[in-house]
């Protein structure tokens, strides 16, 4: 009768060997994932430009991380299942049948402490570090799975497309701008980023999702200066205007035949009171539209990152919206268009008027019906839709569906609506507060 063989012979300690290494593999794919996944494009970048060749090679691998997560699930999956069957084995020669537990035991443990969450936390830690270090052997790996993940790809767009749903094999889950407005929000919540910080760089992303007609000054409080008026009376009107710029108009408010600027205007006139040349008579004939510059028209659609490209190229801070039929509907400035980015911009000459937001000690805000939707959302950290009105008046006459009286009430989006104010058909003051 032949002697039991030992339990501890080569085969034991070869198989003890290939688990740890099977274990070690599955450490490294799941670190790898976590680091290309995780790691900033724009900083991978930065390190490729100073000469990091592993840097470079991880912004081509992650170019496609559809077929990069595929090839590192696959590997991951295979060393880890073949892990498993190795201890199972294993146990079962030295435990018997009840090998089978105690090895889906120890395996859980050691795969999820060493092969998982050890290796996640180095890789989301380091994710520039670990992405650089890790991809010249992931590619490659992702080269030699390709086809099999490909062909996997396939198949899962197949059993999708069975049950209706349909995949943009080109798009991308999710663009740079969201990515950055997601990770701001994100930072605000944790309390790392400010929230003048995230106002002023989503106002800035937000520049090309904007049309000039969100923010441009309605044409009914648009400061104008008639053609026909006496010099004197045109110079008044300049010098007593809180603007430096003026509109004029000539038999019609509509007809906007040039914009006068304070220092040409005050140049002019004074080289007609205190020149070689001056005389009363030069005076009286003098006429605004000789030193006024050319009207210049926009398209109410218009974005405002447009907008502003072309207020640099054409070296100038002024213009007139009008609308498809070419009706004048408002003005817009450069200063404007900053104020969406920076907030506010006030200097010593602006009007000291009531301001279009005021808290009360109940909890309600007083505003003003003139303020936008957006600056009230950035003032209170609200998030009242702007779809389809620009201003709080228009939102709420949007909602009401008519013109509302004064004192009246109006529920909608978590949020109560008083109307305190009416002039004609305009709502000028409200009472906002969350229900």
């Amino acid at each position: 009768m032949e002697s039991p063989a030992p339990l501890l012979d080569t085969a034991f300690f070869a198989t003890i060997a290939a688990i740890l290494f099977l274990l070690l593999l599955s450490a490294f794919f799941s670190g790898s994932e976590t680091a290309l996944t995780a790691a900033s494009r724009g900083k991978l970048r930065a390190r490729a430009d100073r000469g990091d060749r592993g840097a470079e090679r991880a912004l081509q691998i992650t170019e496609d991380n559809e077929r990069l997560i595929g090839s590192v699930l696959l590997g991951n999956n295979m060393v880890n299942i073949l892990a498993a069957s190795l201890a199972t084995a294993l146990f079962t020669r030295l435990f018997g049948e009840s090998g089978v537990a105690l090895a889906t035991l120890v395996m859980t443990l050691l795969v999820l402490i060493f092969a998982e969450v050890l290796p996640k936390t180095y890789a989301i830690t380091n994710a520039e570090t670990a992405a650089a270090r890790v991809s010249p052997v992931i590619r490659p790996v992702i080269l030699v799975f390709s086809p099999v993940v490909s062909a996997v790809r396939a198949l899962v767009r197949l059993l999708l497309a069975l049950f209706g749903v349909r995949t943009d094999p080109d798009s991308h889950i999710l663009a740079v701008r969201e990515e950055i407005a997601g990770a701001l929000q994100l930072g605000h919540s944790e309390g790392v980023v400010e929230k003048e910080d995230r106002d002023r760089i989503l106002g800035a992303l937000d520049l090309s999702e904007r049309t000039v007609e969100e923010i441009m000054l309605h044409r009914s409080k648009i400061e104008m200066v008639d053609a026909d008026e006496a010099p004197e009376t045109i110079l008044s009107h300049c010098l007593e205007s809180a603007h430096t710029r003026l509109p004029i108009y000539k038999d019609d408010p509509e007809n906007i035949v040039g914009v006068i600027h304070a220092k040409d205007l005050l140049r002019a006139m004074n080289k007609l009171m205190r020149g070689p040349d001056a005389s009363p008579e030069k005076l009286n004939e003098f006429r605004v539209l000789d030193v006024a510059m050319k009207p210049y028209f926009v398209p109410e659609t218009t974005t405002l990152d447009d907008q502003m490209r072309e207020f640099l190229r054409r070296h100038t801070h002024f213009a007139l919206v009008v609308d498809e039929y070419g009706a004048l509907r408002g003005l817009i400035t450069l200063e404007d268009i900053l104020e969406e980015i920076v907030g506010e911009i006030t200097d010593e000459f602006d009007v000291d008027a009531e301001h279009p937001l005021r808290q009360t000690e109940d909890g309600s805000v007083l505003v003003d019906g003139a303020m936008t939707i957006r600056d009230l959302n950035r003032a209170m950290d609200w998030a009242l839709p702007d779809d389809e009105a620009n201003t709080i008046a228009g939102l709420v006459i949007h909602e009401a569906q008519s013109i509302p009286t004064q004192g009246q009430v109006f529920s909608f989006h978590g949020f109560r609506f008083e109307v305190l104010q009416r002039q004609a058909n305009r709502i000028t003051r409200l009472k906002i507060r969350p229900l």
